[in-house]
Parts: structure tokens; C-alpha cells; sequence
């Protein structure tokens, strides 16, 4: 199969051995708000180790999965799936306090936006340490001790001083280190980053995957971020899963799926890339019409198919899961190599 103009190259990562066992299963995910489907059976697993980049536009999904496996969705909001494991527990019948009790401490997340994720009214120390004397009890003296050393840990200058500071105290770089830094107080084995570079310059960008990086490597950490740049996506994923109104369309190791994207969506990204050597000067790049739709609960059919160049009537029909080999698999009628 031919891979797709202008399409970023996926890096050689060191990945975890085939033996790994899965520290999150997500079978048939379904969140519904009132009229709304957010996630329609959505399924991915994420191993010990392993980083695991969820991608897709804004609308599709990926904030609420996250949100999902948290069980910090908004009041209302209809959760259920066929598996929901972390760690061998059962995080659909988990009880509340139970799962208090994981959230912070085995499994954290960085939240989307690193300007309003802190609380203005208290100090960086006060957040950081409630997180550990929470979940791991002792003094606050320890907490702030182990809070200053995860600021220096994430690259923080002059951690001690960072303690007594607040939020608006920070620039948007350093708070989104400190973010890190708190959802690293009780060594997590999971860490969930929704869109962990968002509204940051290309520099801190840089700085911040190659941290996560670092940490995933020191750490063991299990990662599953979730973004929508492709960039990201080819520097550090192991695997991907591409989410569209709700759905993975496409799923499979990082690099074959940059090679030969399957589904005509995550071809339609990868078009939209600019890639230097690849694109020409003044050449106009990749663009995919419309708007993600809002898919109502019983939709039956190709959510894409509004949108897309290869849509026929068929579309509307139950679309069938194809394997393009290796455990590289996409949603669509299509068959394997049809884009060669």
C-alpha cells in the first residue's frame, strides 16, 4: 500500500514485550449525554509501559473516553461497556470510594488545559501535597518534601520557592510541569495526559513530551495520551487508536499505521500534515470538509460518511471491522489495499 503524501514518519520506539500484560481494557465503551452519543463502543488496551496516543479532531470523543475511564464524567452523562478493566478491577461496578481511592494515587491524569487546571486560591504546595497525604498519608512536611523534589524532578528551578507560589504566579509552561509533577506524587502506573501540550510555543512543546518521555523510561509508566497532532503522535506513540464521532476507525501500531492508513479519515489527517521535504513551498495542503457531526444514540452506518470521497449508499448500512494484518485494524467497507 502506498503511504500518503506529506504524511509524518513514525519513529522507531522501544515498545513492551509481547508478554506484556494490559493494565487498562476498554471493550465497547459507550457515553451518552441525554440525545447525544459521545463514545459508541469504543475499545483499546493499554499496556505496562506502553505509551498509547489517542487522536482525532475536536468533537470525536477523546476527552470524554479519558473522562470515562476516570469516572469524572458531568452528572447526567450515561456510562456503560462490555469491559472497563484497570489493573484486573472492574471500574463499571467499582464503588465510589474505592475508586476515589485509585483516582490520584494508581491511575492520575493531566488535564486539558494547564491555565485553569489549578486552583487559584491555594498554593502550589498546598495542591501537591493534599494529593499525597490523601492517598498515602503521613505529615505534610514529607508531601511538601516529595513535592519539591517531583518540581525538580519535571525541571522546575528553585522548587522550594515554587511551594508558596500560586497558579497566576506561573507561566503557562511551568504550570503545566507542575501538573505532571502532581499526578506523579503516588507513582502512578497510569497516567492519563489529555492534550498535554495545548496553547504551549513549539519549544515547550519539545520540553514537555521529551519529559513524559524521560519519566515513561525512568518510571515504567503506562501512558495514554490523547491529541490531535499527528506529530505527537509518530515522535512517541507505540500505538495509536484514530476516534471519529465517537468510534476507533483505525487502530494498530504506530508505524504501520503512518505507512498505510486504512480508513479514509486518518488518511485525511495525515494529508493535512505539512512535512518539511515532503510538501512543497506554497503547495496547498490536505483538507477535510465539514464539521464532526453530533451522532444520536441508534445511529446506524459510517459516521464519516458525510465526509468522505468514497462514500456510497452501502455507508448507511453496519459497517464492517477489517484487518489489515498485524493487529492493524479500521472500520469501513473498504477492503485491505484498497488504497495501493
Amino acid at each position: 500500500m502506498a503511504s500518503d503524501r506529506g504524511a509524518p514518519q513514525a519513529r522507531s520506539v522501544n515498545r513492551p514485550p509481547p508478554e506484556a500484560k494490559s493494565l487498562l481494557e476498554i471493550e465497547g465503551l459507550r457515553v451518552t449525554f441525554g440525545q447525544t452519543a459521545a463514545v459508541r463502543g469504543a475499545s483499546f488496551s493499554v499496556a505496562r509501559g506502553e505509551t498509547h496516543c489517542v487522536v482525532g479532531e475536536s468533537g470525536c470523543g477523546k476527552s470524554v473516553t479519558a473522562l470515562a475511564v476516570m469516572d469524572l464524567l458531568v452528572q447526567g452523562a450515561q456510562r456503560s461497556a462490555d469491559r472497563l478493566q484497570f489493573g484486573g478491577e472492574d471500574l463499571l461496578t467499582l464503588p465510589a470510594k474505592r475508586m476515589a481511592a485509585l483516582r490520584g494515587d494508581r491511575m492520575a491524569m493531566i488535564f486539558q488545559e494547564p491555565m485553569t487546571s489549578l486552583n487559584p486560591a491555594y498554593t502550589i504546595g498546598s495542591q501537591m501535597a493534599e494529593v499525597f497525604t490523601r492517598h498515602r498519608g503521613g505529615g505534610r512536611a514529607a508531601a511538601l518534601e516529595r513535592a519539591a523534589g517531583l518540581l525538580g524532578r519535571v525541571g522546575i528551578t528553585a522548587p522550594g520557592m515554587r511551594l508558596g507560589q500560586f497558579p497566576h504566579q506561573l507561566s503557562g509552561g511551568l504550570r503545566q510541569r507542575v501538573m505532571i509533577a502532581m499526578a506523579l506524587m503516588c507513582d502512578p502506573e497510569l497516567l492519563i495526559a489529555d492534550e498535554p501540550t495545548t496553547a504551549l510555543d513549539v519549544t515547550v512543546q519539545a520540553q514537555i513530551l521529551r519529559l513524559l518521555a524521560e519519566l515513561q523510561r525512568d518510571l515504567g509508566l503506562a501512558i495514554l495520551l490523547i491529541t490531535h497532532d499527528l506529530g505527537i503522535v509518530a515522535r512517541i506513540a507505540d500505538k495509536v487508536s484514530v476516534m471519529y464521532a465517537g468510534e476507533v476507525v483505525e487502530s494498530g501500531a504506530t508505524a504501520p499505521i503512518f505507512a498505510a492508513p486504512s480508513h479514509p479519515y486518518t488518511r485525511g489527517l495525515l494529508r493535512c500534515v505539512p512535512v518539511p521535504g515532503k510538501v512543497k513551498r506554497d503547495e496547498l495542503l490536505g483538507s477535510i470538509p465539514g464539521v464532526v457531526p453530533r451522532i444520536p444514540p441508534g445511529f446506524v452506518g459510517c459516521g464519516f460518511r458525510d465526509r468522505c470521497e468514497h462514500a456510497v449508499a452501502g455507508c448507511a448500512a453496519p459497517v464492517p471491522r477489517q484487518n489489515a494484518g498485524g493487529g492493524h485494524e479500521y472500520l469501513c467497507r473498504l477492503a485491505p489495499g484498497w488504497a495501493a
